[in-house]
């Protein structure tokens, strides 16, 4: 994982005393509460309790069209195809608005459009066949607020189409009988963030007239689905709605649902936010990324436990074909990054692959900006054609950085942290060197973020504690689980969990000691020593095991005590500029060029040692005094005079020190005599 800089949450520390002082809540919930923004209590009770009025769904703009063109399709039994997406919120409304024009004995039927062969939204060949098939009403969901070609195409077949989507339209709105959007400019709802599966729950809100609460009663699990699914804020309407699902996803009343906690091993527990967002919403996601999005429909949708026990071992296959199909793809990509290490030094990283799978690097691409701390774009190539997912850092807008290289896309489309593209594969070399140069003009460039909640004594963990913080829930965007910094605090011991691939360690301060797990972080590769000082960024869990209740610290990030990462990364990313061959300023030559006395320093640290494996940070802290350029330039020499063999993958640096046979001549650095002609050497 890159390295982040570390920034505390800022709150009014006399609102925090206000609402601590008011005996409802404790004094961590109280500075969670003042940081999320609430000022009195009765507010933040209520939103403690998942308390919102839901809002009139006619304040939707076009509503009321979509329900008088909706009740005439009812009344004259005419069909009516509902067309979804294959994402867990497509999905998830698909099932929602068939379910219930069922339930009203409508000749109805829906379409998911399959990731493969079709892609997102409308198209005319759907339109053909739903034409083939006597439909007459087409109803949205979370998708068509662009469809402005396929919208005309059906209605010169005499295909009526209803829009109901969450998406930002464009200047032009589709020719549709009715656009729900609560994006448009002109529609007065009071509440914005709806997912796609919100705003058809507001379309069924609007049919039931004078009786809304069976639709909340009915499909609150789905629309808790796919509200997490599509990570749009947990606020306001958002975090009634999931609120409620949660209760009754927990107790398990569709048969659908129910096989898939099953099969998934959350069976008979309750539910959080989390358990939605890495563990249901993934598979129903699955479905549509290596299968097709009509297996998890047909599962939300199922009628008969057995029917469904089997669609959900189904989607369990699917998820288990994504995972190897992901971990194949990533091996790819590190087997390319290792063999031209220069492309993981580029400010956007671009890869390109023959025949990735497209459902999958969207993914992929999400890991390595953890791993990089950058910026990535990976582009699967079939034919002629590359076709691409990206995700991004917050500071950086992929979107902008896509239009301003856009002479070398196809299509592309998306937003601020994530975005899709098109372009011809003899573009690919030139589009990468556009969106690089694009990124090369942001400065200073953004340094990836880590928030903590606020600062945590160890003598503040308790269960209580924990107690309090799961009156948060749910959490998820707008409202993300706590983070806490516990700093200053020595490390005692370290123990291998999972056969090593996992460890935990016991922390003190001031006399208590706390026990902490770091996944993903193997044990013989754990970069630091009993004894020394560290911060760690918490987050914390209740556990249970056969009736013993405890608490779970996880670390998130750990980091020597102190450590300025803005001044790391900074100082790495001036030789980042040098392997880049970019114009640098004569004093940042200077500070490349290795001393004598720093290659000498630098060489006794690692013969010491023998070998190192971590943060290249914990390295240039035990050297200080000497700039990180100048550290990774030094290690490009010993490593071409055959001292050492190293590596920099991100921020993790390896290196094995070679036997030293003989003295080696510095003087015939191919490296250090390329760099004279730019620094003083003295």
């Amino acid at each position: 994982m890159s390295r982040k800089k570390w920034v505390l949450a800022g709150y009014n520390k006399q609102i925090a005393k206000e609402l601590y002082g008011s005996s409802q809540f404790s004094e961590i919930l109280s500075i969670l509460l003042a940081e999320r923004g609430f000022t009195d209590a009765q507010k933040a009770g209520q939103y403690l309790t998942c308390q919102a009025d839901l809002c009139d769904p006619f304040t939707l703009l076009d509503m009321d069209k979509a329900v008088q063109r909706i009740e005439r399709a009812l009344d004259q039994f005419e069909r009516i195809a509902v067309y979804g997406d294959y994402d867990a919120d497509g999905v998830t409304a698909t099932a929602l608005l068939y379910q219930y024009l069922s339930s009203r004995e409508a000749d109805v039927l829906y379409y998911i459009p399959e990731r493969e062969g079709e892609g997102y939204g409308l198209h005319a060949s759907s339109i053909d066949a739903l034409h083939e098939q006597g439909v007459s009403l087409i109803v949205t969901v979370d998708n068509g607020i662009s469809a402005l070609d396929e919208v005309a195409y059906a209605s010169s077949l005499g295909i009526d189409v209803v829009i109901t989507d969450h998406h930002q339209p464009g200047d032009v709105l589709p020719q549709a009988v009715a656009v729900v959007d609560p994006h448009r400019i002109d529609c007065p709802s009071p509440f914005k963030d709806f997912a796609g599966v919100g705003v058809a729950f507001k379309l069924v809100q609007a049919l039931e007239g004078e009786d809304p609460s069976m639709a909340l009663d009915q499909y609150a699990d789905l629309i808790c689905i796919g509200t997490i699914g599509d990570v749009v804020p947990l606020t306001g309407e958002n975090r009634a709605l999931v609120g409620r699902g949660l209760k009754d996803l927990t107790q398990g009343s569709r048969f659908g649902i129910q096989a898939m906690l099953d099969a998934a091993g959350l069976g008979g527990r309750e539910l959080t936010g989390a358990n939605v967002a890495f563990i249901l919403a993934p598979r129903i996601n699955a479905a549509g990324r290596v299968d097709s999005p009509k297996l998890a429909a047909r599962l939300l949708l199922a009628e008969d436990e057995e029917e469904a026990e089997g669609l959900a071992f189904q989607l369990e296959d699917a998820n288990r074909k994504r995972q190897q199909i992901e971990g194949e793809i990533s091996l790819e990509v590190q087997e390319m990054l290792t063999k031209e290490p220069e492309r993981a030094l580029d400010r956007v990283i671009v890869l390109a692959g023959q025949g990735w799978h497209k459902g999958v690097i969207g993914i992929v691409a999400s890991r390595l900006v953890e791993q990089y701390g950058r910026p990535c774009i990976l582009l699967s190539i079939e034919g002629d054609t590359a076709q691409g997912s990206g995700r991004s850092i917050a500071g950086f807008s992929l979107y902008r950085a896509l239009d301003q290289s856009s002479q070398y896309l196809l299509r592309f489309g998306g937003h601020t942290m994530a975005a899709g593209m098109t372009l011809k594969v003899d573009q690919v070399e030139s589009f990468r060197q556009a969106v690089n140069d694009y990124a090369a003009s942001i400065e200073p460039f953004p340094i990836p973020e880590l928030k903590l909640d606020c600062r945590l004594r160890p003598s503040a963990l308790s269960i209580e504690a924990i107690r309090d913080l799961s009156m948060l829930e749910p959490f998820g965007s707008g409202n993300p689980k706590p983070v806490f910094g516990l700093c200053s605090m020595r490390l005692e011991e370290v123990q291998p969990l999972g056969g090593g691939k996992h460890v935990r360690m016991l922390l003190s301060r001031d006399g208590h000691t706390v026990s902490a797990v770091q996944f993903r972080e193997e044990f013989d590769r754990f970069p630091y020593q009993v004894g020394e000082v560290l911060d760690a960024a918490v987050q914390l869990e209740e556990n249970q095991y056969r009736g013993d209740v405890s608490l779970s610290v996880f670390v998130k990030d750990i980091r020597h005590h102190g450590l300025d990462v803005v001044a790391y990364l900074e100082q790495k990313r001036v030789y980042e500029r040098y392997r880049r061959g970019e114009e640098m300023a004569k004093e940042q030559w200077m500070v490349l060029y290795p001393k004598r006395e720093q290659m000498a320093k630098i060489y006794r640290c690692l013969r010491a040692i023998g070998q190192f494996y971590g943060p290249c940070d914990i390295l240039w802290n035990r050297l200080e005094g000497i700039h990180c350029a100048t550290l990774l330039v030094a290690l490009d020499v010993l490593d071409e005079m055959g001292l050492l063999n190293h590596s920099l993958s991100g921020d993790i640096l390896e290196v094995q020190m070679n036997p030293a046979d003989q003295k080696v001549d510095l003087n015939q650095s191919i490296i250090l005599n390329q760099m004279k002609n730019h620094a003083e050497v003295r």
